[in-house]
């Protein structure tokens, strides 16, 4: 994917960095709308090509249906046609992501986003025809979710063949970190020039380029959009350019900057579950939204909340403002008896 040939890629509903919007929440059932406004203005301003919601570091599966729906609505409303957004939809009932589909619908969103359904071990014949169903039904185009991390059931190379036959699925998502994985669905992929391939690790977004990615969703850049963005573009450039040693120096440096992100915030718990603890307490140290996460997860600790402030100003990173986070701890101080 290199300047010269975007007219090959014009016809592709997703391109660029499409990051996986964290949720702003003030409780449990309760969405931070200030948060999120300047959650969306500070990725948008970093020129992302795209929003996903309700993802897995927006905690969808973990919100009450009420929730979801008010984040698509508001997403979309400010968001106004600026950039495509998807939403998730996968939920263990289908009459469930059907409606969450309606409502995406209703919201102008650009296409669905859907995961094996979890729970129920499935043959890939069963997912097959399932996907087949749900692309009759959804009244928005469907991005295949491919996460056997969290959904215990991966989209088979030859399902994935099966499934490419049908316009009405545009694109797929790969988050299952195997690379020799996506170089095998890039070639299946290859086959419609209407079709997104989009890389999930963050950590993998260069190599992904260079297998032919479209573009990336990052849960970074949720924080650092602009980084992303550079070395997606960067990387862009390079492809069958191996001579050009300045372009492939640019590509590790950002890519350095990328794992040194993530090195610094995703840690303190495993898997997404660091990503979306240290994202947010990131975001609430930065002033962008509040820190709280939607149960069974916590929030960090006080120690190691400080521990990412001090990575922050090490990143080169400084509150947009006031900590919310802050103000809203020294309130719940329990006052000392008299």
């Amino acid at each position: 994917m290199t300047e010269s040939s975007t007219h090959d890629h014009a016809a592709k509903p997703l391109r660029g960095i499409v990051p996986p919007l964290v949720t702003p929440l003030a409780d449990r059932e309760t969405l931070d709308p200030a948060g999120l406004e300047r959650l969306v203005e500070h990725v948008l301003a970093g020129g992302v090509g795209g929003l996903f919601l309700l993802g897995t570091t927006g905690e969808g599966p973990s919100l009450s249906f009420a929730l979801r729906e008010e984040v698509v609505r508001r997403a979309a409303r400010q968001v106004a046609g600026r950039v495509p957004i998807v939403v998730g939809v996968t939920d263990t009932s289908m009459a469930e992501s059907l409606r969450l589909a309606e409502m995406a619908a209703e919201a102008e969103a650009l296409a669905v986003v859907l995961a094996p359904p979890p729970y129920f071990p499935v043959r890939q014949d069963d997912l097959r025809r399932y996907v087949e169903r749900m692309a009759e039904e959804s009244p928005l185009p469907l991005v295949l979710y491919n996460m056997p991390s969290h959904s215990k059931l991966a989209f088979e190379p030859e399902t994935v063949r099966a499934l490419v036959d049908i316009p009405r699925i545009v694109a797929l998502k790969d988050s299952s970190g195997d690379l020799g994985y996506f170089r095998r669905v890039g070639e299946i992929a290859a086959q419609r020039d209407d079709f997104s391939l989009l890389m999930g690790p963050e950590e993998l977004l260069a190599e992904a380029v260079a297998l032919g990615a479209d573009g990336g969703v990052c849960g970074g850049a949720n924080l650092r959009p602009r980084l992303y963005v550079d070395l997606l573009r960067a990387a862009s450039r390079a492809v069958g350019r191996s001579e050009s040693r300045a372009e492939n120096r640019q590509v590790g440096e950002l890519h350095a900057e990328v794992l040194r992100t993530a090195e610094s915030l995703y840690r303190y718990d495993e898997g997404s579950a660091g990503v979306i603890k240290g994202l947010k307490c990131a975001l609430s140290i930065l002033g962008i939204c509040r820190d709280v996460v939607a149960e069974p997860l916590q929030p960090l600790e006080p120690r190691q909340r400080e521990e990412i402030r001090g990575k922050l100003r090490e990143l080169g990173l400084s509150p947009v403002a006031p900590d919310p986070d802050r103000a809203r701890r020294a309130e719940n101080v329990a006052l000392p008896a008299h």
